[in-house]
């Protein structure tokens, strides 16, 4: 039985991708993925994409789309993709129950 939960996408998540796609011809999904790799292990890849692909989940709320693929679910399960405007920068962030630890640059995790 398969007990993968789909990640929560923020408020301001969802908000900030719809100000980046205001007055945009082609609006653009956010990306989010798991690489191996990164100082802990595991990183974030979070990007900017036209389409999703088959076998994505697309979450979406008013018209704005949030895309993991299959292979990235699993470490994804119960987060939140968030987004956060701190003094080092604004940027969309990750809260995974699943890390174990993660490092200070914030995109790297192991679990």
């Amino acid at each position: 039985m398969d007990m993968t939960v789909p990640p929560q996408v923020s408020d301001r998540a969802f908000a900030r991708l719809a100000e980046i796609n205001d007055g945009a011809d082609a609006p653009q999904a956010l990306r989010v993925a798991v690489d191996g790799g990164g100082c802990s292990g595991f990183q974030y890849d979070i990007k900017l994409e036209e389409r999703a692909a088959d076998d994505d989940l697309v979450l979406e709320r008013d018209g704005q789309k949030v895309l993991v693929d299959p292979v990235s679910l699993p470490f994804l399960s119960n987060a939140v993709i968030d987004f956060s405007e701190e003094l080092i920068g604004a940027r969309f962030v990750i809260n995974n129950p699943n890390a174990t630890s993660s490092c200070g640059c914030g995109t790297s995790f192991s679990m």
